[in-house]
């Protein structure tokens, strides 16, 4: 079965979808999309604590979504990278 290709926020990697974290925005709120299914527009993030620090350091999510993201959130994808 054919897997999409995503490309990283970040550091612009080709990957399949399965390789990346999604974040995703719904009219004014933006969450970690676990599931990776969730409706509304989508940022991906390499599953790797270099990509996500860097992201979380330099706030670049919120060029891709277009608005200024809360402290919370990233607190939130930063705990991710402490996970791998």
């Amino acid at each position: 079965m054919h897997e999409p290709m995503r490309t990283c926020s970040v550091c612009r990697r080709k990957a399949n979808k399965s390789e990346f974290i999604r974040i995703v925005r719904v009219g004014d709120q933006v969450l970690v999309d676990e599931s990776g299914k969730g409706q509304g527009r989508g940022a991906y993030i390499c599953n790797n604590a270099e990509c996500i620090n860097k992201c979380v350091a330099k706030k670049l999510l919120n060029r891709s979504f277009k608005m200024q993201l809360s402290e919370e959130l990233y607190d939130s994808i930063a705990k991710l990278g402490t996970k791998n």
